[in-house]
């Protein structure tokens, strides 16, 4: 059936009463590509960048944690009200989802420009923090700089592709994210090596992008039976900005530590792999955008079920969110087992795609892909888990597993094991992170399984 052609009621009706699993991959597929080719859209930089130099290379590594700082405040946003709006239509209250979307859209906007100001004014000490040495540090203000102006469409964009995501309209989402990625792509080899703009031309390309995206977004979000952002209907005030927090926090953890780490990997790596020069920081941001790619289809799939959690719990439907939570994860656990044994295999030619011509880059970056690769497959369970419990309102538990893995165990060990083990130690943090991850996240999400449990079996759920 095509959702698209919907309105809002029909919508809804579908999403609680069509069986789960074609459901969540009907909803999956569209993420899946969205987050396959936003990959992409990160990787192409560092694709087309490593033509140029490891410093240029080095310095896009380094830049990404702040372009991942700037998406985690739009998740943030984006997660927050999407969640919100999908339990409140699932419970039949339109307006207050209406009010709810227009306000979580304008907090993103007015908070991306914030950044990008406060980034240029403190554009030299920021790029120095983030990790870049003296050779890298001219790449990165380059870079940087054209970044930051992008901000408040970067955050925008990703609260209007979330909140489509979660009124179950995934592929006008995708549409969205696709265009622009792949105007990323074909627009980069132009500025970088047509217009001879080196990597700025990398981070032009990436701006003009997002702008594009986020106007597609627009457009999109006006169609078929979706929430049309009307700014009369923002609403400031502690309500609304309370209820993003109870469902932003969590995905401010996940992605905003993410950039925390990514910044104390990239300073371990200068540190410990000193004798190396750039190659170590280059090769660990290598590592990091191809496990970021494989990563997209586990979250793209997790996506596809965070609507079908959403508006199910909101409707009291909670069998229906258990099945759908166990048919996620033993699917996800099958593909990541595929892919780690393809990536531990193929760990040396993956990272020559990007810096074929330094062999300490090679040598680096392929022990840490394969290191990543044995505990890889235990993120089905701790993602999965995580946007089961952002998506029902378990704010603190959501938060305490989002905040593990790049977190709450990645940063303690990223300063205990290079100290130990020196850039081996760098090397294996996040193997390390992952398992300690897992033991936090199964009872956590166990107890909550058991919890839908006993309201089913007391008769508390208003859809049986």
């Amino acid at each position: 059936m095509n959702v698209a052609r919907m309105d809002q009621k029909e919508k809804i009706e579908y999403m609680l009463n069509e069986p789960t699993k074609p459901l969540i991959c009907q909803m999956a597929v569209p993420t899946i590509i969205s987050m396959l080719v936003s990959s992409f859209y990160n990787m192409a930089d560092t694709f087309f960048v490593g033509r140029i130099n490891t410093q240029a290379t080095a310095a896009v590594g380094v830049v990404f944690s702040v372009m991942a700082f700037i998406q985690a405040f739009g998740f943030f946003f984006g997660h927050g009200s999407g969640n919100y709006i999908s339990r409140k239509l699932g419970a039949g209250d339109i307006e207050d989802a209406n009010r709810m979307s227009a306000t979580g859209f304008v907090y993103a906007f007015l908070g991306g420009i914030l950044l990008g100001v406060l980034g240029l004014i403190f554009l030299e000490p920021l790029s120095v923090m983030l990790g870049s040495t003296l050779t890298i540090l001219p790449y990165t203000k380059d870079y940087l700089g054209i970044i930051l102006l992008g901000a408040p469409f970067m955050m925008a964009s990703i609260v209007l592709n979330n909140q489509l995501r979660f009124q179950g309209s995934a592929s006008y989402a995708m549409v969205g994210i696709v265009s622009g990625a792949v105007l990323n792509i074909g627009l980069d080899p132009l500025f970088i090596f047509v217009f001879h703009m080196g990597v700025a031309g990398a981070a032009v390309a990436t701006t003009l992008s997002q702008i594009v995206s986020f106007l597609l977004l627009a457009v999109m979000s006006r169609r078929g039976g979706n929430i049309h952002i009307r700014l009369k209907n923002f609403t400031p005030g502690w309500y609304y900005l309370k209820e993003i927090i109870r469902g932003g926090v969590p995905s401010l953890c996940r992605q905003g530590l993410g950039s925390v780490a990514q910044i104390c990997m990239n300073r371990a790596a200068g540190v410990y792999g000193a004798e190396f020069g750039d190659a170590a920081i280059a090769a660990m941001s290598i590592v990091n955008r191809v496990t970021m790619f494989a990563n997209s289809v586990l979250i793209g799939f997790g996506q596809g079920f965070q609507p079908v959690c959403g508006m199910n719990y909101g409707a009291g439907k909670y069998e229906r969110v258990r099945e759908g939570f166990y048919f996620c994860v033993k699917y996800a656990f099958a593909f990541l087992i595929v892919i780690s044994a393809a990536a531990f295999i193929f760990a040396e030619p993956i990272v020559m795609l990007f810096r074929k011509e330094d062999q300490d880059v090679i040598r680096i970056g392929t022990l840490a892909l394969r290191l990543q690769c044995l505990t890889f497959p235990l993120s089905a369970w701790i993602i999965m888990a995580n946007m089961m419990l952002q998506s029902i309102g378990k704010a603190l538990k959501a938060s305490a597993v989002a905040a593990a893995r790049q977190g709450l165990f990645f940063l303690p060990f990223i300063w205990i094991l290079p100290r130990i083990f020196g850039l081996l130690g760098v090397q294996m943090c996040q193997t390390w992170a992952d398992i300690c991850s897992l033991l936090l996240a199964l009872p956590l999400g166990l107890s909550v399984l058991k919890e839908m449990s006993i309201q089913k079996a007391a008769g508390q759920n208003r859809g049986e």
